[in-house]
């Protein structure tokens, strides 16, 4: 019973307020009820007027209405804290499993200043923004990360219980936003296939550690060098700042192979999604081999950018 409510629920929300990249907040997205403390208070109204019946006392009853019609206006003054309200999907950038997805909004008013506007997914907790007259307030808006892929947080909760907290007047909007969620990177063995010399594919080389590197020995810091290759060891003896030196593997094609590794599908690719950061960082050409995908070998930030987005939507649906 619950499930058939809430699809129809969320089917009459889709109806009435579309998914859209921009949505003005007006009488038609806009609901209202008592809160909580509305509820008591107009529980507190309903005793109040039957004391005044009983002892028939003009006291109590100029004390009730004049309470109830504060309780009328301020149903006036939450809507339109929220009506004219403008919201605007502000872009999201890709994320690693387990962080924190970041998505921008911009509220802007036309008129009117916007008080105490509560935003957010629930059941987490809502973030609360003033909008000046006339103005804007933009604000990042983080939901957590479980999986791989595109993720959708759905509508967003929009809330106001300005003036005077009796009243909650909300909406649900879907600012149609998503981003993207990279496989989370797990170090392990090099995923390594040869593609230029036969013999080292026969071998069906894995690398262990860093792999695609043979270490030179030690050379002077320099600046822009990575702290990941620092030798602290020799800097804790006083011998300065050095850094440890690699030579890249030459006369080979470095290709990360989803088939030369085992465990189930997420495993390898957080394998490949280690290694795509890594050589991306030592400036390594490589492809990645997919099954159904191949991407030539290359180096570079776009490079490296189609590479996490290959592993990340690997298996969706086109």
């Amino acid at each position: 019973m619950t499930r058939l409510f809430r699809s129809r629920w969320n089917r009459w929300l889709a109806r009435r307020i579309p998914a859209a990249a921009s949505v003005r907040l007006t009488q038609r997205q806009i609901f209202i009820i008592p809160s909580q403390v509305g509820a008591a208070f107009a529980l507190a109204l309903a005793l109040m007027l039957l004391a005044a019946i009983n002892y028939q006392n003009s006291l109590a009853y100029g004390l009730t209405f004049l309470l109830g019609s504060v309780f009328i206006v301020a149903i006036l003054h939450t809507y339109r804290n929220l009506a004219g309200l403008e919201l605007k999907a502000g872009g999201a950038s890709a994320v690693f499993v387990g962080e924190q997805g970041r998505f921008r909004l911009r509220l802007e008013s036309t008129q009117r200043a916007h008080q105490a506007i509560a935003l957010g997914w629930p059941p987490g907790a809502l973030q609360v923004h003033d909008v000046p007259a006339e103005g804007v307030s933009e604000c990042e808006l983080s939901i957590a990360t479980q999986r791989r892929g595109w993720l959708r947080p759905g509508r967003l909760r929009v809330e106001s219980r300005f003036p005077l907290g009796i009243l909650l007047a909300w909406s649900w909007i879907d600012l149609d936003q998503a981003l993207l969620v990279y496989p989370r990177p797990l170090a392990g063995e090099l995923p390594l296939t040869a593609g230029s010399d036969d013999d080292q594919q026969e071998q069906g080389a894995h690398a262990q550690g860093q792999g695609t590197d043979d270490f030179q020995g030690l050379r002077s810091y320099q600046p822009g060098d990575s702290k990941r290759r620092m030798h602290w060891k020799a800097y804790s003896r006083g011998q300065g700042l050095l850094v440890k030196d690699f030579a890249a593997l030459s006369g080979r094609d470095l290709c990360l192979d989803f088939d030369s590794l085992s465990g189930d599908v997420e495993r390898r690719l957080s394998l490949l999604c280690h290694w795509v950061l890594h050589l991306s960082e030592r400036q390594q050409p490589f492809a990645l081999r997919l099954p159904g995908c191949q991407l030539a070998q290359d180096s570079g930030e776009q490079h490296r950018e189609a590479c996490l987005r290959a592993l990340a939507l690997f298996g969706s649906p086109p």
